[in-house]
């Protein structure tokens, strides 16, 4: 498996990534830039559709149309910086095996990014059905002045404490170590680049859902606390200091719970529930 992927066998065994090729770097560079120039696009489309929806904690998210077409658009522009360095592995590995005269076909990298993309939105649905049947179930126990406040306090800590958990330690070493991912679940051609580009998404999934959990607990419909989320995903993913972003990370969400709980309308950018629709929200939500 490592010398079907590998472009020189000694330096993935030693668990580096193989020696630039002429040229590489310009193309990595560009590579990068573009998937940053998708996510700003993502952001300014994002930002259009979500514009006036922020009603904070327990925000409507609209149709289930309207929510797909959103989260995906979303997913973009949240995870494509910090899910950069993984697809250039992939286009160097790539490239390697062309050089080879072995299996890399033209598309692989849109294959994965589509791959990772559809794990994401599989679980956007999963989010967006546990969130419409708690507001048809919860009798109202929800609500921002009964327990809402509160849950939202207990979902900030819960991700905070996740942050140390075996389970999100294996998938962050996924996530920050594209090398080794790619080295146990390699597969070939355009269907295998899907499928490893579902992979990762699960891995990513993993590593991200409590994140996520946060932003719908802050509002989901909430620019300002994507722009949050996105960053502290990109630190624990991207920081060469890892034990600093695990740290940082749960310091931010303890930090956030404290502030939900001890004095919410004086925590930048929060929305308390219970504000009036802004003008046009009703027709954005049934489109």
């Amino acid at each position: 498996m490592t010398a079907t992927i590998a472009v020189g066998r000694r330096s993935v065994a030693a668990g580096r990534a193989p020696a630039p090729a002429p040229l590489w770097l310009g193309w990595r560079l560009a590579l990068i830039g573009v998937l940053l120039v998708l996510a700003a696009v993502a952001w300014a489309v994002t930002g259009l559709r979500m514009a006036g929806m922020d009603d904070g904690p327990g925000s409507d998210p609209g149709t289930l149309g309207f929510y797909v077409g959103t989260w995906v658009v979303m997913m973009a522009a949240m995870m494509f910086p910090s899910v950069a360095p993984t697809v250039t592995m992939f286009a160097r590995l790539q490239s390697g095996r062309r050089a080879k005269g072995m299996n890399a076909p033209a598309g692989a990298v849109a294959s994965f990014l589509s791959g990772y993309l559809v794990t994401w939105t599989s679980a956007g649905l999963v989010g967006y059905g546990l969130l419409q049947a708690g507001r048809a179930l919860d009798g109202g126990a929800l609500a921002w002045d009964n327990g809402g406040r509160w849950a939202t306090v207990g979902v900030l800590v819960a991700a905070a404490l996740y942050e140390f958990t075996p389970l999100k330690d294996a998938c962050l070493t996924r996530c920050r170590g594209p090398l080794g991912f790619f080295m146990e679940s390699w597969r070939d051609g355009r269907l295998g680049a899907l499928r490893m580009g579902l992979a990762h998404g699960a891995w990513c999934v993993g590593c991200c859902w409590a994140l996520m959990a946060a932003l719908f607990a802050l509002g989901a419909m909430s620019i300002p606390w994507m722009i949050v989320i996105a960053a502290l995903i990109a630190m624990e993913k991207l920081l060469p200091w890892r034990a600093v972003a695990t740290y940082g990370v749960a310091t931010v969400l303890i930090v956030l719970a404290l502030g939900v709980a001890i004095a919410p309308s004086d925590v930048p950018g929060l929305t308390i529930p219970g504000h009036d629709m802004s003008p046009g929200m009703e027709m954005q939500m049934s489109s």
